[in-house]
């Protein structure tokens, strides 16, 4: 049987930050594409690319190999250079601090744990297709949301 590699491109963005929030997924598995995309009311630019990535791991129903291409240093970091350290530290930085979205950084070990994850970073605004159909969703969410609140 051949390995199943998903690959996952994620946004997030805010109108303001903190401030009304977008995430956007696309995933892609084969010949097979699904997007979608979620909203807050109120939320930081950080927290929405963290709730792509989750949102797109949470897709999946069986263990694969999974890419997810992300423009967030902060995300790719987190979860690759920082998370073991934090879960040693008991969920505290270098400082001594209480990790920040540290309700996302456990769901999103949590998921990571399940399927052999690769990420790879890319340049925001740059061009890169997918990364601009991501945030395309993101901005959907945010304008839909605030659509229902008669504010655009």
């Amino acid at each position: 049987m051949s390995e199943k590699i998903v690959q996952i491109f994620t946004d997030g963005g805010c109108w303001g930050n903190p401030g009304p929030g977008g995430w956007g997924v696309v995933l892609r598995y084969n010949n097979l594409e699904k997007s979608f995309f979620g909203s807050e009311a109120y939320t930081t630019n950080n927290r929405m690319e963290m709730t792509a990535a989750i949102q797109g791991l949470a897709q999946l129903k069986q263990q694969c190999t999974v890419v997810i291409t992300t423009d967030s240093t902060y995300l790719k970091d987190g979860i690759t250079q920082w998370i073991e350290g934090w879960k040693k530290n008991g969920w505290r930085t270098k400082e001594k601090s209480l990790v920040k979205n540290i309700d996302l950084w456990k769901q999103l070990d949590t998921l990571v744990c399940k399927h052999n994850v690769t990420w790879e970073w890319i340049k925001g605004h740059d061009g890169h297709i997918e990364n601009e159909q991501a945030d395309g969703l993101a901005q959907k969410a945010i304008k839909s949301f605030l659509q229902t609140l008669d504010l655009f």
